[in-house]
């Protein structure tokens, strides 16, 4: 690195390396001197040579040096003179697009050159070989070698400025102005890449700009002027997503521009929101939202007819038709009908954020069930009185839509209208923000409109119609275009029908909740609600004579002794539940303290790492107080010093209170101080030097003419001499040549002999050197071929190896798929034979239980039959005096495994069971008593052989109920 006594001496140095074509080494002399800490003081001298800096870096597309020398000549200039910093930027984007503009018309004039009839003669052999070779047209090739390199570096040059201007409030201008430039760059040359990064990068800045308000120069965006500025470039972003078609960067443009009117709270002028209005109906319409594109439409009528005093009848009457006829182009079937909660919600939140960028405001509160619609939206043009303004034509559209019934002629009296409707519409003459409006863009939609109300006003009649029918009251569309519409309304529950196409057929449905369908809903539900109040407390009904009557005995027991064993078996399964659930609790509960341990483990881990990050944070804190301490008390001595080297200075800080930034401020402004008296003796010292200049210029100008005047005189004797001489010169050298070409024109033929020889050497050396490398080419190919034989066979033996080890895989995969369903068929068998022997033991208890049954069915009979003699249709006689007892006897033959009674018991010598007379002897005055208290008796002895049950559980099961 080079160092200068003056900077001047660094520009007279760049200049020489210029002259002498080494541009980099004197690029390089300048940006040392510009990024060195010793010339930090502004002069006039580094704007010179920051012009000649910038001049290189375009010259040779340096944009990296560029912008390291703006940002070092920033903090030179930043609080002393920005209008220089200005003014070198400005030549700076001046030379970049000048070099652009030379290169784009350099390759236009190449190619209008080689625009011509002849393309043998004006072209040149490389040039042929090289657009084979590539394909492209002389235009691609030039553009890529002269024009893309100099848009590249202009593009780069917007981004540096920009990038540098980005936080300065003292160049706000220039910095809107580098945005202009940078967009209208951008639509010239249809740069839809670009633009997007440009849009990206001001949005960048903006959001820097509010995360990071204590920045010295920062703007303030509060202020008018700056506001101003910001919404302008925002409004041209606007304008030009727009012209180049960049739709969702056109409502990000839109959005930036809310954003910056809610930051400070402040309408911007009315001018600017007919344009802000304008763009989001295009926007609106291009993304199929006719919803929000109806509503831009009419705060754009509100507005337009609210500010615009020079809006003529006829332009007013043209924007209310478009109001209306957008907003008839809605949709008339609600798309949230039938969504979740979510979607709903989704929903809401959408339109919330629509209307605060169209500037409707909504209710936030969540019960709030306001949004945007359709319904809303023409009521409130109907309020506003958009509906006095329209043509009569968009009038006779909305009555027929909104408020006629016209089944059968609605298509027929919609036709001519919309033909009339479709010719309407031009530039406005006296609203030059608002675009072209034209009305045929609605007839598409109002022709489905008029598509769904037919279909619903049709199906309000109609239960069912022909197909060919229902395509001639609809002329607008072929019936598979009226199939998908009716299917997107069906979908929304708009309407309810169905199309068999087999019959040829359209059958409406009647909707469970449609308005028609609602006038007996009331009388209905209060017959089925009687219905199902009489299901569930029916009336009561007359006790009859038979149902008085008890059931018998035999019947009761059955019942009861059936209910206990389904209550046994369902406790049985309620315990085997309990006990499932008590082991699934234990189980939850073990996870769960295996959770609550492993949240207290990380938790932990997470305070140790937290305690661990304060204790560096701490320790970090204290070292860069440390540090600062020793540099504030490093920057205070040097100050002590430097006031003692100044005689007659008072002290630098008075008090014992001495921070770093108190130092570094009064050091700054003591240099700005010595810096500024510098300034003002250099400049009485320059204006002494122009004295005296002048004052030598005019004592030497009438010498310097006479002295002129002498020279001219001299030099003319001079030319007139060395004239003379010169032709005799000339004169000799011609006699010289011709003498010289006698003497040559006798070699002639010997040069034509050497000639051939050589060009015959040359053409065997060629031959030869041409014959070796076609045996060379031949080899190699060969070894390539032979490389390729053997990389395909080892392929081959790889793939084969590969199917082995695949086969041998799938072999033992079916070997254990076998071994799979053989252990589970015998798992089956296992199973069936288990199955087979339970089955077996349910079969013998069930014999066992139908013994029981007969036995406890013979006794009961037996206990029974004194009391059921009165009863003529239970009355049986015994046929003999040994039937009965042998009945019973045999009744009660002992079962294996059966509780027997000892009174039932035979004797070993096989005598039978004693009499029922000697077991109740003591009751014999009571022969009805008797009998009655015996089938007591039995009944508790059969409940005690059934199995031991409490009291309780008997009372229970004998419930009538």
């Amino acid at each position: 690195m080079t160092s200068f006594l003056k900077p001047e001496n660094a520009l007279k140095r760049a200049e020489e390396l210029i002259n002498v074509g080494q541009k980099q080494d004197a690029l390089q002399t300048l940006h040392d001197l510009i990024t060195s800490k010793r010339y930090r003081a502004w002069q006039k001298t580094l704007e010179r040579i920051m012009f000649k800096y910038v001049e290189l870096c375009v010259d040779m597309r340096k944009g990296r040096f560029a912008k390291d020398g703006l940002i070092q000549y920033r903090i030179i200039c930043q609080q002393v003179n920005v209008s220089s910093l200005e003014e070198v930027i400005k030549h700076f984007m001046h030379l970049s697009t000048e070099k652009a503009e030379q290169a784009r018309s350099q390759a236009q004039a190449l190619e209008e050159a080689l625009d011509v009839d002849d393309l043998e003669a004006d072209k040149r052999p490389e040039d042929l070989m090289l657009s084979y070779v590539s394909g492209e047209k002389g235009k691609d090739r030039s553009d890529r070698e002269l024009v893309t390199p100099w848009f590249k570096f202009l593009w780069e040059t917007y981004r540096t400025v920009l990038e540098i201007l980005r936080n300065n409030s003292k160049l706000e201008t220039l910095y809107a102005m580098t945005a202009h430039r940078a967009f209208q760059f951008c639509k010239q040359y249809k740069r839809t890449t670009e633009f997007r990064r440009l849009c990206e990068i001001i949005r960048n800045h903006l959001a820097n700009l509010n995360k990071y308000r204590d920045q010295r120069d920062r703007p303030d965006l509060s202020a008018p002027e700056s506001l101003q500025l910001y919404l302008d470039t925002r409004f041209e972003q606007l304008k030009i997503a727009t012209e180049l078609e960049l739709w969702q960067e056109a409502f990000r443009s839109v959005e930036d521009i809310h954003g910056l009117m809610c930051l400070v709270k402040k309408t911007p002028k009315p001018s600017l929101m007919v344009v802000y209005y304008a763009k989001l109906t295009e926007i609106f319409w291009i993304g199929s939202s006719h919803l929000y594109h109806a509503y831009a439409w009419f705060r754009l009528f509100l507005l337009q007819k609210s500010f615009n005093k020079n809006l003529s009848q006829k332009d007013l009457q043209l924007i209310a038709s478009s109001v209306v006829l957008a907003a008839l182009s809605v949709p008339p079937h609600d798309r949230t009908h039938g969504a979740s909660h979510l979607e709903l919600e989704h929903e809401k939140e959408r339109n919330l954020r629509m209307s605060n960028l169209i500037g409707f405001n909504m209710e936030t509160k969540p019960e709030s069930r306001e949004m945007l619609s359709r319904s809303s939206l023409l009521a409130e043009l109907a309020s506003k009185g958009v509906m006095s303004c329209v043509t009569q034509e968009v009038k006779d559209i909305y009555n027929i839509f909104e408020h006629e019934f016209l089944p059968s002629d609605l298509a027929v009296k919609v036709q001519p209208l919309l033909a009339k409707i479709s010719k309407l519409g031009g530039k406005l003459s006296t609203a030059s923000s608002v675009p072209e409006v034209q009305l045929s863009q609605y007839v598409p939609a109002l022709e489905k409109l008029a598509t769904l109300r037919l279909l619903q006003q049709v199906s309000n009649v109609y239960q069912s119609m022909k197909i060919e029918t229902l395509s001639g009251m609809i002329p607008f569309f072929d019936f598979s275009v009226v199939e998908k519409i009716s299917v997107d309304a069906v979908k929304q529950k708009f309407l309810s029908m169905k199309v068999d196409h087999m019959r040829n057929v359209v059958i409406f449905c009647k909707m469970s909740l449609e308005s028609d369908g609602l006038r007996d809903h009331l009388a209905n539900f209060a017959e089925h609600l009687n219905k199902a109040r009489q299901m569930i407390y029916p009336a009561e009904k007359k006790p009859s004579k038979i149902g008085a009557l008890l059931p018998t005995l035999t019947e009761v027991v059955a019942k009861e002794h059936k209910r206990l064993l389904a209550r046994k078996s369902i406790i049985e399964k309620r315990k085997e539940e309990q006990e499932r659930q008590l082991l699934e609790m234990e189980r939850e509960e073990e996870s769960k303290r295996l959770r609550v341990q492993k949240m207290n483990e990380e938790a932990e881990k997470l305070r140790v790492a937290t305690e661990f990050e304060q204790r560096k944070n701490e320790r970090l804190r204290q070292e860069i107080e440390e540090r600062e301490k020793e540099e504030t008390k490093a920057l205070y001595e040097e100050a002590e010093k430097k006031l003692k080297n100044m005689k007659g200075k008072k002290p630098l800080i008075e008090g014992d209170k001495i921070t770093k930034q108190t130092l570094m401020e009064l050091t700054l402004n003591e240099q700005l101080r010595e810096r500024q008296e510098m300034e003002k003796k250099l400049q009485k010292l320059a204006k002494t030097m122009d004295y005296l200049e002048r004052a030598k210029r005019e004592e030497a100008a009438p010498l310097i003419h006479a002295a002129y005047v002498k020279r001219q005189e001299e030099e003319k004797i001079l030319h007139e001499h060395e004239q003379q001489q010169e032709i005799e010169v000339s004169r000799q050298r011609h006699e010289g040549d011709l003498k010289e070409k006698e003497r040559l024109a006798r070699m002639i033929g010997n040069k034509e002999i050497y000639q051939e020889k050589v060009v015959s050497r040359r053409q065997a050396e060629f031959d030869r050197l041409r014959k070796e490398t076609e045996e060379r080419i031949s080899r190699i190919l060969q070894s390539r071929k032979q490389d390729r034989e053997r990389l395909r066979k080892w392929k081959y033996y790889l793939n084969v190896e590969e199917e082995r080890q695949q086969k041998l895989r799938e072999e033992e995969e079916a070997r254990k798929r076998e071994e799979a369903e053989r252990r589970r068929k015998e798992e089956a068998e296992r199973l069936a034979k288990l199955e087979e022997i339970a089955e077996k033991q349910r079969q013998r208890e069930r014999e066992l239980e139908e013994k029981e049954r007969q036995r406890r069915e013979a006794l009961l009979g037996r206990g029974a039959e004194p009391a059921s003699r009165p009863t003529e249709s239970l009355a049986r006689p015994l046929e003999s005096g040994s039937a009965a007892p042998a009945a019973a006897a045999a009744a009660a033959a002992p079962a294996p495994g059966k509780y027997v009674p000892r009174f039932r018991r035979e004797k070993p010598d096989g005598a039978a069971a004693p009499p029922e007379t000697d077991r109740w002897s003591n009751s014999s005055s009571r022969p009805d008593g008797d009998r009655w208290g015996r089938g007591e008796d039995r009944r508790s002895a059969f409940g005690s052989g059934v199995g031991s049950r409490s009291s309780s559980t008997w009372s229970s099961s004998r419930n009538p109920r």
